[in-house]
């Protein structure tokens, strides 16, 4: 498949919109630019990430029709190719790649990349795939030569149920604020709600499903505009979109919320906007909480497990309210509209980009230095 042994395999079940997904993508192009050799093995090779990949990250596709059959295909590659290292992402894929490493019995080293919470983001009872995974992990997890997470409240969670010593997971944020990116936030925005002169705009970003809880974004909107103009947009696309357009009409909002789903470049409006809001009832890390701060939009965030309350420096760089709240958090809104936030310093931010992680990254994979 590769024309020469990769430093470096990461893989996943596709590159697909998601946290883990993009941030999965910048970190094997900024591996990749830095002079080491960097397959991306995909179950299936689909997925808008595909795009943000460098032309020097080999793409491999193990056309799996599911993330389960991929084993097979995972086994050979790891005998074929015998990368340095293997690095997993996302915790299903973790099942994977943990089992098809046992199996090829070569010298690739195992490291595993924990995103989300097992007790928050995997429990839910339509999930039966995570509760799966949250059984047989804890044990698997031990056969990993490495463990990273995306943040100390992922770390802690990982480290209750596998009891293993939390100093043995590393915290790596994830690499999601580029320059690029904030090029991006630049470009001009027609949106007429965004024009100089318009009342101030509440942002939320992310698929409109429970684990976002949009619903609480929306009654705390609808308490914010008993003392204030200002207007709501949501931008994603989910299974809860007839839900929360009902709940914006039954709160008599709905003139004032618009959703116009998945878009391109949200950096446009997280630099415009008079505050963003994660509403979140939990996350991994929380990728759009430190890309809003690096917009220099305020932010206001749940106190969720794990990583919001991170990022923001346990509230030195926003306000951290209650999960479910929506009196807490129209409060904070209002504070944060009125300009009672502190922006992120620099050197701050500098801990969410490329350069940063890889570097992390460069000392846990165990990579030569003169790559």
């Amino acid at each position: 498949m590769t024309a020469r042994k990769a430093d470096v395999a990461l893989f996943l079940p596709n590159l697909e919109g998601g946290g883990a997904e993009r941030a999965a993508a910048l970190l094997a192009s900024a591996l990749a630019e830095r002079g080491y050799g960097v397959d991306m093995v995909l179950a299936q090779a689909r997925g808008p990430f595909l795009a943000r990949l460098s032309p020097r990250v080999c793409l491999v596709d193990l056309h799996a029709r599911r993330l389960g059959t991929s084993v097979v295909g995972l086994v050979k590659y790891l005998r074929r190719e015998r990368p340095g290292v293997l690095l997993s992402m996302t915790v299903v894929a973790d099942l994977v790649a943990l089992a098809a490493s046992r199996l090829a019995h070569r010298d690739t080293r195992m490291v595993v990349w924990l995103e989300n919470d097992l007790y928050s983001g995997y429990t839910r009872p339509q999930l039966w795939q995570g509760r799966l995974a949250v059984r047989l992990l804890p044990r698997m997890y031990r056969w990993a030569d490495r463990l990273t997470a995306a943040s100390r409240g992922v770390a802690e969670s990982v480290a209750r149920v596998s009891h293993l010593p939390v100093e043995a997971i590393r915290v790596i944020y994830n690499p999601v604020v580029t320059a690029e990116d904030l090029a991006r936030a630049r470009e001009p925005l027609e949106h007429p709600w965004f024009q100089e002169g318009q009342p101030p705009v509440v942002l939320g970003v992310g698929r409109l499903h429970p684990q976002k809880d949009f619903a609480t974004l929306l009654r705390a909107f609808a308490l914010v505009r008993r003392q204030r103009e200002a207007r709501l947009v949501l931008l994603g696309e989910g299974p809860q979109r007839a839900f929360l357009e009902n709940l914006a009409r039954e709160l008599g909002v709905e003139a004032e919320v618009h959703m116009p789903g998945f878009v391109e470049n949200p950096f446009q409006y997280m630099a415009r906007a008079g505050v963003f809001v994660l509403s979140s009832a939990w996350e991994g890390f929380g990728n759009v909480v430190a890309e809003a701060l690096a917009c220099g939009c305020p932010v206001v965030s749940t106190r969720c497990p794990s990583g919001p309350a991170e990022i923001l420096d346990d509230g030195r760089y926003g306000h951290l309210v209650p999960v479910g709240e929506p009196e807490p958090m129209a409060e904070a809104i209002l504070r944060a509209l009125a300009g009672d936030t502190k922006p992120a310093d620099a050197a701050w931010l500098r801990r969410f980009t490329p350069s940063y992680v890889v570097e992390r990254y460069v000392e846990t994979l165990g990579l030569a230095r003169n790559a």
